[in-house]
């Protein structure tokens, strides 16, 4: 899937898109709009950006990850070619690795969540200023619905376009959706 970025000034107005989108068969979960006015957001029942993907977290935690894996095999190593495996056995290194990596792991996320997302940062000075940001994550067979309903909103500035979520994670969103509204 493709994200197409869009900034405006009004959230009254990213609702009416908001709807325009859905009722041309663009699902909730392919709609995100990223402001610093949650209330606002919150209050039209728009679909925003979740607080744990405005931050940089999960880009950091994979770095943590990785350098959490080396730190293991440097530890899985130090025991093989020291030979202290053959006195204490694997046990002790095979625990220290795997701490290694949650720990290195942990670590990045604290970092990543002292950050804005990768993404938005270039967003950042236009959200302070107040604007809004609309993301849709859309198929190349949904190109068309989304140049008819933008179209109809000349406020809407379009802003770039990036990688969006995967099709199986909306696919997803919209399964869990419709289960719930299903249930009594």
């Amino acid at each position: 899937m493709k994200r197409y970025y869009f900034l405006t000034d009004s959230l009254d107005k990213l609702t009416a898109v908001e709807h325009d989108l859905a009722d041309n068969g663009i699902s909730k979960p392919q709609i995100h709009v990223l402001s610093r006015d949650d209330s606002g957001v919150s209050n039209r029942k728009l679909n925003g950006v979740e607080a744990v993907l405005r931050k940089d977290v999960v880009q950091a935690m994979e770095r943590g990850a990785l350098i959490g894996l080396a730190a293991a095999a440097l530890v899985l190593a130090v025991g093989h070619y020291s030979g202290a495996t053959t006195s204490v056995g694997w046990v002790p290194f095979i625990f220290l690795s795997i701490v290694m990596l949650g720990f290195f792991t942990w670590e990045g996320g604290l970092f990543g969540i002292q950050e804005p997302h990768h993404d938005f940062k270039r967003f950042d000075q236009a959200l302070s200023s107040g604007r809004h940001l609309l993301l849709i994550d859309i198929d190349e067979k949904d190109h068309g619905i989304l140049n008819r309903v933008t179209a109809y909103y000349p406020e809407l500035e379009f802003s770039g376009t990036g990688n969006g979520s995967p099709n199986w994670f909306i696919g997803l969103q919209n399964k869990w959706r419709n289960f719930i509204e299903v249930m009594p």
